[in-house]
């Protein structure tokens, strides 16, 4: 396992680059976002050696960042989602400031995803004043394409689909998750009732184009066919605080990871029977609340965490290096 200090930082969001193995972006935040600063970093690590982590870039901000994503066209460009309500358009080679900065939301942003299929120029956003917006990254200009009204609470995150062209999901403090296609106009082509509590988190199958997993404050994972929605597939029981965010395994369909406001990561195989426990491993290697988690697409079973402990952490499970079922 590698231990990455983010110093007085607290950390929110971590993502894996889409481009290169050893390369990652984390936001974290000064007074764990509720005041202060926050910052982009940019890591470069090698799993294998077990090198100390190097800091090849820093980005600050004059408020929170609460999310990252990277985009899909260029290896050295992030997006972050603000506190102010902004969403800035970084260069990790120049940090010094934002190449764009978009005054969109009339709230915090929570949330920040770039869509990877079609010309890959597509970015969603979520915030608090319960909208969702699409932009063209495509141009200079990073303009907002449209506005998606459909959620009665606070956005909390936001992913495009990796199988249904221009659909992304959404998941908000209404207890709700909803599916929208873009080209079908602003409103959700589905509002799924998944949780009785505030979903904070949702994430595409990468295999199963229409299952998609919340992570809620009830303390549950579910996965859902969003084509028939009237009951969950499977529920995911274990942790003790509410879910900060899950992600499902590019390697294996079944796989899904979680992480918690209980200070823990927990492996879950969501095709095994209830009978049997869903629940593989269960790692606690933080000392305060996990909020950021990504999965990488290059090395089997290399999960990335970062929490508000002032820490990232870089392991391999052993029961993400089992084989394929």
């Amino acid at each position: 396992m590698l231990t990455i200090p983010t110093e007085t930082l607290h950390g929110y969001s971590i993502k894996f680059s889409p481009f290169t193995p050893n390369k990652l972006a984390c936001v974290a935040c000064q007074e764990f976002g509720i005041a202060g600063t926050g910052a982009l970093l940019i890591f470069q690590f090698n799993i294998e050696t077990g090198e100390p982590p190097l800091l090849i870039s820093t980005a600050n901000w004059h408020d929170g960042l609460f999310d990252v994503c990277w985009s899909e066209l260029d290896e050295n460009i992030c997006a972050t989602a603000g506190g102010d309500g902004s969403i800035q358009l970084w260069n990790q080679a120049i940090p010094d400031q934002p190449l764009v900065v978009l005054n969109e939301h009339q709230k915090e942003v929570y949330s920040i995803d770039w869509s990877h299929r079609g010309s890959k120029s597509l970015v969603v956003s979520g915030s608090w004043d319960s909208l969702c917006k699409v932009y063209d990254a495509g141009n200079a200009d990073f303009k907002c394409l449209s506005t998606f009204s459909g959620h009665r609470g606070v956005v909390y995150s936001t992913t495009w689909s990796p199988h249904l062209e221009d659909t992304f999901a959404s998941t908000s403090a209404d207890g709700t998750l909803c599916i929208w296609d873009i080209r079908k106009g602003a409103a959700p082509q589905n509002i799924i009732p998944a949780h009785e509590t505030e979903i904070l988190s949702c994430d595409w199958s990468k295999y199963e184009p229409y299952t998609i997993v919340t992570g809620s404050v009830d303390c549950s994972v579910r996965a859902w066919d969003i084509r028939n929605p009237r009951t969950y597939l499977t529920q995911l029981l274990g942790h003790n605080y509410a879910v900060r965010r899950v992600k499902t395994s590019p390697f294996n369909a079944g796989i899904v990871v979680s992480c918690s406001y209980d200070f823990t990561i927990r492996m879950w195989d969501m095709f095994k029977p209830q009978s049997f426990s869903p629940l593989m491993e269960t790692i606690e290697h933080h000392t305060e609340f996990v909020y950021g988690l990504d999965l990488s697409t290059f090395v089997p079973g290399l999960v990335g965490d970062c929490s508000w402990d002032q820490s990232i952490r870089l392991s391999r499970p052993h029961s993400l290096l089992q084989p394929a079922m």
